[in-house]
């Protein structure tokens, strides 16, 4: 088939340029579609993300392979070592993408909590939970100024998560990068809703995990992260945190009909927080990664 590709750039968007390609048939019909995102914060400057689907109906036809090279191209002039990409696993996208030199580097299982059938009594016994030392608060888009400094600091929480062997980089975050996080979500018409554990001694946030509802609060909302800092762990913040988390998402939107979370299979003390919450396994995937 002859193909074209249209490339569309977007030099100042948030968190890095991205660039997109869409392929289209000659009578104008489009057959698939490839975004590229260039990461900017400091230790991921080696790495590209990628996202690229085409029809069923136009598969194998040669416009997956168009649209990669093109991606693997403008990686490699922007200086990136290494494509990551998200594939179904067992699907013909992951077969596409070892038939293109990428190799399999994390596994992901995705679960869900159905807020209509969650037990709400167990919910609410998690989060009225006591943990000695440390207390609960949240907050609805950007951290208020008094929490920022710890909040931004606890965020290195998510450093030794299991990667497997996926070449992540590490993301720094300062105050400036969780407020740019926050209003790209509001940008957005999305809702976050934080909530943190905060140590009593100290005052300071040593746990946190995120929520972001879609517009309209309808749906299903998606959690962004979860993490305890290492010092801090063992005592429970994590199903502590989640619970109330869950809680609040229920009452703030009412609309919500469940919420929805990641974890690398290598992750099993989030793995069982999950459980233990009632969230239920929907499906696996795997990330990819290829070296320039």
């Amino acid at each position: 088939m002859d193909l074209r590709l249209t490339e569309l750039l977007d030099p100042a968007a948030a968190g890095g340029r991205r660039a997109v390609w869409l392929a289209t048939a000659p009578d104008g019909r489009p057959v698939g579609v490839a975004r590229l995102r260039l990461p900017d914060g400091p230790g991921q400057g080696h790495l590209a993300e990628l996202d690229l689907h085409v029809h069923p109906a136009e598969r194998r036809c040669g416009a997956g392979t168009r649209l990669l090279d093109a991606a693997l191209g403008t990686a490699r002039g922007a200086g990136r070592r290494s494509v990551l990409a998200q594939v179904v696993g067992g699907s013909g996208g992951e077969a596409f993408a070892a038939a293109h030199g990428f190799r399999q580097v994390l596994a992901l299982t995705y679960v869900r909590l159905d807020l209509a059938a969650a037990d709400l009594g167990a919910l609410r016994a998690e989060a009225g939970r006591a943990h000695p030392g440390y207390r609960l608060v949240d907050w609805r888009g950007t951290v208020p100024d008094g929490l920022a400094g710890t909040y931004a600091a606890s965020r290195r929480a998510m450093d030794d998560m299991p990667t497997d062997g996926a070449d992540l980089g590490r993301l720094v975050w300062d105050v400036d990068r969780v407020r740019a996080v926050a209003q790209a979500v509001a940008d957005r018409g999305e809702h976050l809703h934080t909530v943190a554990a905060v140590e009593e001694a100290s005052g300071d946030v040593v746990g946190f995990t995120e929520l972001v509802a879609p517009p309209g609060g309808r749906g299903d909302a998606l959690h962004y992260g979860t993490a305890v800092l290492p010092a801090h762990r063992g005592r429970g913040l994590a199903r502590w945190m989640k619970a109330a988390a869950a809680l609040a998402a229920r009452e703030q939107h009412p609309g919500l009909a469940g919420l929805l979370a990641d974890t690398a299979d290598a992750n099993e003390a989030m793995r069982r927080v999950n459980a233990g919450l009632g969230y239920v396994p929907t499906h696996r995937s795997v990330e990819v990664q290829r070296d320039l």
